[in-house]
Formats: C-alpha cells, sequence, structure tokens
C-alpha cells in the first residue's frame, strides 16, 4: 500500500467520513475510538465475524483510527485481504463509496480486484479518474467500456487518455463516443482528432453547440421563486392558481430547455438535478441517461418504486432496480417488480416466492399478469391448501 493511500497519523476518527451505522449494533464496538485497544485490534485484523462488504468498512473505519498500532494493523490487513472478502465485497453495490475509492486506490495494480472495483457503480467516478493514468491495458480497457461514467465524469476520459499502457484503438473509440454525445475537451489532443476524424477538418476549429449546459438548466430552474402571502381566502385562492399556471408553463419550459441538452449534458443533470428534472429525465429515449437517472445519489424510495410500477420503465432501469440489494428488501417494491411484464419471468419467480399468500391469491387473478406468473402463483397457493389439509 503506498503512503499517498493512508489517511494521515494525525487523523481521527471524527475526521472519518463515514459512521459506523452500517454495521451489527453489537460489532460496532470493533471500530469504536473508545473501546478497548484489543478489541478494536480484533477488527484490526480480521479476527471479528463480518460479512466481507462490513470487514472493508470496519477496516477504512480503523484507518483513521488515534493509535497508530490499529492503522497499521487495519492498513497491512486491508492491502493483503483473503480473496473470500475481497472478492465478495468488492463487488458490493452497498458498500459506501469512499470505502470503495479507498480500496481502489490500494489495489489499483492488481487487475482482478481493481476490475471488480471499477465495475462497481458505487465506486465514485472521481476514484476511477485517479487510476485511469497509470492503470494497467486491461483497466484501462475496463474503463473505457463504461459509457455512462465517461460522459458522467469527463476527467476520466482526460486521465485515460495520459496512459501510456492504453491502446490507441481504446483511446480512439472513447473520444469518437464522447465527441458524438457532445462532449467538447479541447485540451485533450485525442478528441481534436476525433472532431476532425468524426465532422472533417473544419470541425478543429469549431466550438461545439452542446445547447444548455446542466449547471446552466439547475441555475436557471432550480429554485423555485416563493409567492407573497395573500392577505384573504379569495386571494389566496388566485394566487394559488397562478402558481399552478405558473409550474405548468416552467415545467414545459423545463421540457424544452432538457430536450436541447446533449446525452453528455443530460447524464450530469440526472446526477445533480431534482425530482422534477429525475422525472423527465428517466423517460429520456437514450438509455444512459434514464441510467444515470435511477442511479442518481439523490434518488428517493418513492421514485424508485414509480419505476418499480411503470410497464413503460426502460429495460435496464428495471434491471437496476431488481438487482439492487436495499431496494428489493422493500416489500413493495418486490410486490411491485412481481406485478410489472417488463421484468423477467426469473425474477419474477424469484420474488414471488417471499410474498405473502394474500398477495400471491391476488397475483393469481390478476389478468395484468403475465400468464407464466399467474399459473405459479396459483401452484403456489395450491401446494399451500394441499400442505394444511396434509
Amino acid at each position: 500500500m503506498s503512503d499517498d493511500a493512508q489517511p494521515t497519523a494525525e487523523a481521527t476518527a471524527s475526521a472519518c467520513p463515514i459512521s459506523a451505522d452500517f454495521l451489527p449494533e453489537n460489532m460496532r464496538k470493533h471500530v469504536d475510538p473508545k473501546a478497548p485497544v484489543p478489541l478494536r485490534m480484533m477488527a484490526a485484523k480480521a479476527l471479528v465475524p463480518l460479512a466481507p462488504p462490513d470487514m472493508l468498512g470496519a477496516l477504512f473505519m480503523l484507518m483513521y483510527d488515534p493509535e497508530a498500532t490499529i492503522r497499521e494493523a487495519a492498513g497491512k490487513t486491508a492491502s493483503t485481504l483473503p480473496d473470500r472478502i475481497a472478492a465478495s465485497g468488492f463487488r458490493d453495490e452497498g458498500v459506501q463509496p469512499p470505502v470503495l475509492a479507498w480500496f481502489l486506490e490500494v489495489y489499483a495494480a492488481n487487475d482482478a480486484y481493481a476490475e471488480m472495483l471499477v465495475s462497481n457503480d458505487a465506486t465514485p467516478d472521481s476514484a476511477v479518474a485517479a487510476i485511469a493514468a497509470a492503470c494497467s491495458q486491461r483497466t484501462a480497457e475496463l474503463i473505457g467500456q463504461n459509457q455512462l461514467r465517461l460522459l458522467r465524469h469527463e476527467d476520466i476520459i482526460v486521465q485515460l487518455a495520459l496512459n501510456p499502457l492504453a491502446q490507441g484503438a481504446l483511446i480512439d473509440g472513447v473520444c469518437d463516443f464522447a465527441t458524438r454525445n457532445g462532449l467538447d475537451l479541447p485540451a485533450v489532443p485525442q478528441m481534436m482528432a476525433a472532431k476532425v476524424r468524426l465532422f472533417g477538418p473544419q470541425a478543429a476549429a469549431q466550438k461545439v453547440d452542446a445547447g444548455p449546459t446542466a449547471e446552466e438548466v439547475l441555475s436557471e430552474f432550480g429554485v423555485a421563486a416563493e409567492g407573497e402571502v395573500p392577505p384573504d381566502a379569495e386571494a389566496a385562492q388566485r394566487q394559488a392558481e397562478k402558481e399552478v399556471r405558473l409550474e405548468e408553463q416552467k415545467k414545459l419550459t423545463l421540457t424544452q430547455r432538457i430536450a436541447r441538452m446533449n446525452v453528455s449534458q443530460k447524464i450530469k443533470l440526472a446526477t445533480k438535478g431534482n425530482k422534477e428534472v429525475r422525472s423527465i429525465l428517466i423517460r429520456d429515449a437514450n438509455k444512459l441517461v434514464a441510467v444515470a437517472t435511477i442511479r442518481s445519489p439523490r434518488i428517493t424510495d418513492q421514485e424508485v418504486m414509480s419505476q418499480a410500477i411503470n410497464k413503460g420503465a426502460h429495460d435496464d432501469v428495471l434491471r437496476i432496480i431488481y438487482s439492487h440489494r436495499e431496494w428489493v428488501r422493500k416489500y413493495p417494491v418486490r410486490l411491485a417488480l412481481v406485478k410489472n411484464p417488463k421484468v423477467p419471468a426469473q425474477v419474477t419467480m424469484r420474488f414471488l416466492n417471499l410474498l405473502s399468500e394474500a398477495d400471491v391469491k391476488g397475483i393469481s387473478k390478476d389478468k395484468n399478469v403475465p400468464g407464466a406468473i399467474q399459473l405459479m402463483a396459483k401452484k403456489m397457493i395450491q401446494r399451500k391448501t394441499e400442505n394444511k389439509k396434509g
């Protein structure tokens, strides 16, 4: 592990960017700086029974421990993780982003582990950019294939273009893709070459008309104006009606402004925007925009639920929902996914087994549910009935 990868010796528990809430309550003592040193040392040496994702978080927290011996032990353990912990933990999207970012720095030279971390959508884009200029050819290939990251965080392209191990064909492909989707990075020679390659020699001197930027749209529509308090009930009604009209007009204008944005800016807006913006972008014809929206760190449970129900949702959006460990723990989300005919049958059947008997009965009679799911629900009810009789 490099010195740069370690928090400073003066770091304290209060400086740690995450809390111990992710750990089982009876295990939090192992990362509590007020707990006896032997308890913390057990966790620093991976001698406590924690699930791999939790072990990663605990080791990260212990790198901020006030005791140098604890930090040293945690760092040694983190840099020599057994495969059973690394292979499981590095793939888990439930691990907190700062933890994944730190481990990517620690294992940047380990192709197998770097691949897991780069492929984990919870790993911050900035962490991927930080290793892109010096990673191996294999890792560079993987980074260059993640189109959503490239458009969401353009510094990844900047750094990848500096990597001497990245193949020219990869960089050309990345720059062509970025240029087609509205990114303009004049400081990157390969991007300038892509402009010429795609649009001709005259394009080199031309500035790309990218339409509104995410920052412009956020500035223009991000904060709703507060109306004055009307003096009486009649005036209040008039004011309320006026505000509804203004909101409708603003939404139309917002929709028009978003329609003029290129894919790159839409993806940035999806990450930074509010619920109103996301309600427009989640329906975008470009699946990268829709995926960026459902992956927004600001997405709410209500929005996730509305997409789980939505029979017109993008297949990729639904895939992200039914693959998300935390979301599918929520019963209403599982029920909505089972009833959504766009969800693959094998996924639906897995969730059907987790529903209440009453809901399974309802699904067995629901004509809006695919026939195969209805049939399976009927068989489940029949089996339960037979078991009760037996």
